[in-house]
């Protein structure tokens, strides 16, 4: 009688397993794979005429695609503090107050970070025996107090920084690349980005780091999570010699052509260790791509404007989830989507709870991609300290518009080049808080044609989007800022490790100022 009841109760745990979507086994590897200003309209499966993404179309065909998904910021080091947090920058301190909705992030003066209060995603899953690396670009800042390793993860193998240089040593040194806790070189004096060819071999690098990493825990039986957040398809452009020349869209699209090669690699390597059906993984990017950057840019589809801005070019991102005998090949979801929900997704996955003492802005996907369903919730569009826009079902209202300022478009600064929308687009910052520009993104995704502020539909739709925004408002708790303070003796000098390989330089006086964010 024991013994039936025991298999009866087996049978039990097995079937509700099933009915949650959910393996019976050990918790999946998580896989998140950040691209750095990589645009919607990159990806064939998105339209790109040019075709040249085939492994990442494929991992669509095979997986789940998602057409409506977002950053939380225009801009780099603020959508990755929310990836990683699941909250809003302007939660997490990723924000400025230096003036009105300006976009920040972490160069390397800034004297800010990741704050030690903020629960990252690799902290917390270390609760559930997971391994984590991340391979790439951290940007959350680069003092000792900001180091990846002090914030949950146990690998690392990149930069603090964007790759921008090369730099003197003098005015400003060269941005250090670290192996864990120690600088093993620097950008453009050890590991080479050649500007006037685009020739660096750092993309073939991230990609056998990923690969290795994923081996040595398969062997070693140990759930793992890998962020890797490469910057290749960032300014300047790199790709490697055998992708140089390969693409019909320039030094651009060789990148994108090496990085759709090396995803196809990563999920090739799951099937061979034989852990694909173990492994979660999830594609997008980090903003929309640079349009500033012409003519190697990228590209943001049908939608307005690109990367700094609040349109739909700046925030709608490309995105992708594949999980073999769990999600069901071939499906597009019209989940509204965010990076911030790649956190409590992946807790979710790994039987983690999120957070209970914090508001946590993302929400748990893991319905959507394992039984299709669809959750409502807005999608709130910042820049700085600012809510610019709100979008709610098919519609988008903008309370600001701000494309960048008359003196730096005068300079031939263009965020939105050859996209001027009268009344839409402004080199000035426009308020329309009264009386909310409106936009039915199924019929207008290019945010062209406002919706009349007299007709029944505008009515309606504010009618319900409004009282979305006054509780948003109502019940916002902004953190400290991290990013109005800058200093060039804080600047990459004399990072952990450099005196064991000769790079260590001497830092100027300590002289702390106001940062100037532009835009």
């Amino acid at each position: 009688m024991a013994t039936i009841l025991l298999v009866l109760f087996c049978g039990l745990v097995d079937f509700w397993s099933l009915a949650e979507g959910k393996s019976n086994a050990t918790s999946p590897n998580l896989v998140l794979l950040l691209m750095d200003d990589m645009g919607w309209g990159d990806l064939g499966v998105f339209g790109q005429p040019s075709k040249e993404t085939p492994h990442l179309d494929q991992m669509a065909a095979e997986g789940m695609l998602f057409p409506s998904f977002y950053t939380a910021n225009p801009l780099c080091s603020p959508s990755r503090a929310a990836l990683l947090t699941g909250r809003l920058p302007i939660r997490n301190g990723f924000y400025t107050t230096n003036a009105h909705a300006r976009n920040a992030y972490t160069p390397q003066d800034i004297t800010g970070g990741i704050p030690d209060s903020e629960l990252l995603l690799p902290e917390l899953l270390k609760k559930a025996g997971y391994a984590n690396k991340i391979v790439g670009k951290w940007h959350l800042g680069h003092q000792p107090q900001f180091h990846p390793l002090r914030h949950g993860f146990d690998e690392w193998f990149g930069s603090p920084n964007c790759h921008f240089g090369p730099y003197d040593n003098k005015a400003a040194p060269n941005i250090p690349v670290y192996r864990d806790w120690e600088m093993i070189g620097r950008y453009y004096e050890d590991i080479k980005i050649n500007h006037k060819t685009g020739e660096s071999n750092l993309t073939q690098m991230y990609l056998q780091e990923a690969l290795d990493f994923m081996s040595s825990q398969q062997a070693k039986q140990q759930p793992f999570f890998l962020y890797w957040a490469i910057d290749a398809t960032h300014a300047p452009v790199y790709a490697s010699r055998a992708f140089l020349g390969s693409s019909q869209r320039g030094r651009y699209g060789d990148a994108v052509r090496e990085i759709d090669d090396s995803v196809g690699k990563i999920l090739s390597h799951l099937r061979k260790l034989g852990i694909s059906e173990d492994t979660f993984v999830f594609f997008t990017s980090d903003n929309g791509a640079a349009l500033v950057s012409a003519p190697e840019q990228g590209s943001n589809g049908p939608f307005l404007c690109g990367k700094q801005t609040t349109f739909e070019g700046g925030m709608r991102e490309p995105a992708i989830a594949w999980w073999p005998g769990h999600i069901p090949a071939g499906q597009v979801s019209h989940q509204l989507g965010s990076v911030m929900d790649l956190f409590a997704t992946s807790l979710a996955l790994a039987g983690l709870p999120p957070p209970g003492d914090r508001e946590i802005d993302g929400i748990d996907l893991s319905p959507v991609v394992l039984q299709g369903k669809l959750i409502d919730r807005p999608i709130f569009y910042y820049r700085g300290n600012e809510m610019m826009a709100v979008r709610v079902g098919l519609y988008k209202a903008h309370y600001w518009t701000w494309s960048n300022s008359w003196e730096e478009f005068g300079q031939g600064i263009d965020f939105c080049p050859g996209q001027n929308v009268s009344g839409v687009t402004s080199h000035d910052q426009e308020e329309h808080s009264k009386l909310p520009l409106l936009f039915h993104l199924g019929k207008d995704p290019g945010e062209r044609f406002p919706i009349s502020f007299s007709s029944a539909e505008y009515q309606d739709v504010m009618g319900r989007i409004s009282p979305v925004v006054e509780q948003h408002k109502e019940t916002m708790l902004p953190g400290q800022p991290q990013l109005n303070v800058c200093d060039k003796a804080v600047m990459n000098w004399a990072p952990p490790g450099c005196e064991k390989i000769g790079k260590c330089l001497d830092p100027p006086q300590p002289d702390p100022q106001k940062c100037f964010w532009p835009h």
